[in-house]
């Protein structure tokens, strides 16, 4: 898995670029470290356990997915790791208060927490269903629920438990990492609840990063572009032909990166994987207040994406809606990558 060189004229500056050799160069600082994670019995996650395990940590995976998750631990043990699955619905309080009271049991600790578990958009958010009597439904928001509300019990769980059995004048590793995506920066038009849902993970790590500092506890988000997980569809994949998926054990490096890096200043970092080349830093000083006047300035280099995105919309009235939901997320990735010199212009801040 090697990184090829991203030209200059694509590059953004004032971001770091990590190349694969250095993503795990602090992983020995893993050792018989406890790691909760969601959602790993598949995709990133599975990958990222794996990873983490094969550097001494100590596994603890919740997920809906059991069979899933114990093959995850079957493969970490039969490597001679450590590792435990429990059944976790990441939007029940009180299966993830038991997923790290359990891990305080079996391991006395918790050092690094990845909310991890997280889904695609299943329902639209843009038709409005109507009951007999013509009223709006009350809509299902189960992006939300798993991609935010999960995301916030868990990081809120690890507030507390982080810091439970901590031994005093020490400072020992202790890292949240979050998970967004490249919808954290840029909207998803057919996709508004995962955009909103990934924005805010976003906007999360950079609320708590001052915080969570004093506490010695880093924070980081990473955000890769599509990846060849389980939350892609097959259809997707086909269509996706010819645009360059991340690949899923870079994802998995630049979580090991940002949670075991010993330099304080990474926390409140996001990682940026936008395609097949190299990981990202996006560093905390980079983040400005104005971003969003400065796109509003550059609306002008929009013009062929607003295009591309109405032609789109269009197809909609033409061809069934569930194949036409289809082709125009295709569309827009397909978009998003052959215009992601003026997407890099965007997150060029």
């Amino acid at each position: 898995m090697s990184a090829p060189s991203i030209p200059s004229d694509v590059a953004p500056t004032g971001f770091v670029p990590i190349l694969d050799d250095q993503l795990f160069e602090h992983g020995e600082r893993l050792k018989d470290k406890v790691v909760i994670i969601t959602g790993a019995a598949n995709g990133i996650g599975k990958e990222a356990a794996i990873r983490f395990a094969s550097f001494g940590a100590k596994i603890l995976i919740g997920d809906l997915d059991v069979v899933g998750a114990e093959k995850t631990v079957s493969d970490i043990v039969a490597s001679g790791g450590q590792a435990t699955a429990r059944k976790c619905n990441v939007t029940m309080w009180d299966d993830q208060v038991e997923l790290f009271d359990l891990a305080i049991q079996k391991y006395g600790s918790v050092d690094v927490v990845i909310p991890n578990a997280g889904i695609g958009e299943p329902e639209s958010f843009l038709e409005v269903k109507l009951d007999k009597t013509g009223r709006p439904q009350k809509i299902n928001l189960p992006t939300v629920h798993v991609n935010l509300t999960g995301v916030l019990y868990s990081v809120h769980l690890a507030q507390h438990y982080l810091v439970v059995n901590r031994k005093p004048d020490t400072q020992p590793l202790k890292a949240i990492v979050l998970i967004g995506s490249m919808a954290s920066w840029q909207a998803f038009p057919l996709a508004p609840t995962y955009s909103a849902s990934k924005h805010a993970v976003l906007g999360l790590m950079r609320s708590l990063d001052p915080i969570l500092t004093l506490r010695g506890i880093r924070i980081a988000c990473i955000n890769p572009f599509f990846a060849d997980t389980g939350i892609l569809p097959t259809p997707l994949k086909v269509f996706l032909a010819g645009c360059p998926l991340t690949p899923v054990p870079r994802i998995a490096g630049a979580i090991i990166y940002a949670a075991s890096h010993p330099d304080p200043a990474t926390s409140g970092c996001a990682y940026v994987l936008p395609d097949d080349g190299p990981v990202f830093k996006v560093p905390r000083e980079e983040f400005k207040a104005g971003v969003y006047q400065l796109l509003d300035g550059k609306l002008q280099t929009m013009t062929g994406i607003v295009y591309a995105i109405k032609y789109a919309t269009d197809i909609v009235k033409i061809v069934a809606k569930p194949l036409s939901a289809l082709v125009i997320a295709v569309g827009l990735a397909r978009v998003l990558w052959f215009n992601r010199k003026t997407l890099w212009t965007f997150m060029d801040i």
